[in-house]
C-alpha cells in the first residue's frame, strides 16, 4: 500500500503586512477583513500520475467550461479492455472552504482505495466558500453525478459499471455525499441513467445548535466549527439547517435516502462520533427499505485514515469499506 504520508503542517506563511485578519477559525483557515482567506495547507497538492505502488493512474478532467469545475479520475489496473468495475464517486473534506481533489493525502488515499476496492473512481473539486459560498458545492457536486454517465470520460464510459454507483466522502465531503443521496432519494434513487447503490459515509460532518456529549468533551473547538458553517453558507437558516443536521427540525425523513446501502463510519476520539452515532441509530429505526451499518475505529481521531495507512485501524476501515462496495 502507500507509503505514510508527511504530517499535515498547521502552520503557514506569514500574514501579510497589509492584510488584517477579521477571524481566525484555525485549524482550517484565516479571515481577512477585506473577505479573503488564507487556507492552511493549500500548498500540498500532487499531479495526477501513474502510481507505481498501487498500479493506479489518475487524470484530471474539467467538468463544466461554465464553472471550472473539474475532478481526479483514477482507474486501477485491467485485467482485460472490456472491464467493467463498481464507480466510486469521492468528495473531499475541509470544513466545505479547503482541501482539493489534488491534496497530497487525497491524492494519496484515493489511489490506495482504488487499488484495494478495485473501483474506478471520480474525485470531485467542488468550488469552496468564502468566494463561492454553499450551496454552490452541493450543485457543482450534483451536476457531476449527473454528467458521470455522459460524455465525461471515456474511462467512465468503457469502464463504470452504472449500475454499482456509490457515493462517499469523508467529513464535510461525507455531509456533501449524504445530500446527494438525499437529492437521489428524491428522485427514485436514480439519477439519469445511474443507479446509487451505496453510500460511504466517512466520520461526516453533521452538526446542531445542542451539544452533544462528544462535542461538549472540545469545548474550545466546539465553537470554531459553530462558526464555519454560517461562514461557508452565509443564508442558511443556521447550524440547524438540514443540509449540515440531518435530525433537525425541518430537514426530510432520512427514510427517503436513495439508495440500497449505507455505511457509517466514526472515530472513538472524533467530537463528531455521537452524531454520526445517531444519525445511523435514526436511519435504522426510520422505515428505510435500505441496509445500514456501523463501523467504529476506536481510539482514532477525525479522518486519521488520511494522514497514513499504515496503522491496523486504518487497514482495519479500509477492509471494511472494500467488503461493503464489493458485497452485492
Amino acid at each position: 500500500m502507500q507509503s505514510t504520508p508527511p504530517k499535515i503542517q498547521k502552520t503557514m506563511a506569514s500574514i501579510p503586512q497589509e492584510k488584517e485578519v477579521a477571524e481566525d477559525l484555525s485549524p482550517f483557515f484565516l479571515v481577512y477583513t477585506d473577505g479573503t482567506i488564507s487556507r492552511f495547507g493549500e500548498d500540498w497538492v500532487s499531479p495526477p500520475s501513474f502510481d507505481p505502488v498501487t498500479g493506479v493512474t489518475s487524470k484530471d478532467v474539467i467538468i463544466s467550461s461554465d464553472t471550472g469545475v473539474s475532478a481526479r479520475l483514477y482507474l486501477p489496473k485491467l485485467p482485460s479492455p472490456q472491464t467493467k468495475l463498481p464507480l466510486f464517486i469521492y468528495f473531499h473534506g475541509g470544513a466545505f472552504c479547503i482541501g482539493k481533489a489534488s491534496s497530497t493525502f487525497y491524492h494519496q488515499y484515493l489511489n490506495y482505495l482504488v487499488s484495494e476496492a478495485n473501483v474506478v473512481a471520480v474525485s470531485v473539486d467542488y468550488r469552496r466558500p468564502p468566494e463561492d459560498p454553499l450551496p454552490t458545492a452541493y450543485d457543482d457536486a450534483w451536476d457531476v453525478i449527473k454528467r458521470a454517465v455522459g460524455s465525461l470520460d471515456e474511462w467512465l464510459s468503457s469502464h463504470a459499471d452504472f449500475e454499482r454507483v456509490y457515493l462517499g466522502g469523508d467529513s464535510a465531503g461525507a455531509n456533501i455525499a449524504y445530500n446527494m443521496a438525499m437529492r437521489a432519494g428524491a428522485r427514485g434513487g436514480e439519477v439519469e441513467d445511474l443507479r446509487i447503490e451505496g453510500l460511504v459515509l466517512l466520520h461526516p460532518c453533521f452538526w446542531g445548535t445542542q451539544r452533544t456529549e462528544s462535542e461538549s468533551e472540545v469545548p474550545k473547538f466546539t465553537a470554531v466549527i459553530d462558526r464555519v458553517w454560517p461562514f461557508a453558507h452565509p443564508t442558511s437558516v443556521g447550524n440547524d439547517d438540514p443540509l449540515i443536521n440531518p435530525l433537525g427540525r425541518g430537514a426530510p425523513r432520512v427514510s427517503t435516502l436513495g439508495c440500497a446501502r449505507a455505511l457509517v463510519c466514526v472515530a472513538g476520539k472524533d467530537m463528531l462520533r455521537d452524531r454520526a452515532r445517531g444519525y445511523y441509530e435514526a436511519l435504522g429505526e426510520s422505515g428505510w427499505e435500505g441496509e445500514a451499518e456501523f463501523f467504529a475505529s476506536e481510539g482514532e481521531g477525525h479522518c486519521f485514515f488520511l494522514l497514513g495507512g499504515e496503522s491496523d485501524s486504518a487497514k482495519a476501515l479500509m477492509a471494511r469499506i472494500v467488503s461493503f462496495i464489493n458485497r452485492r
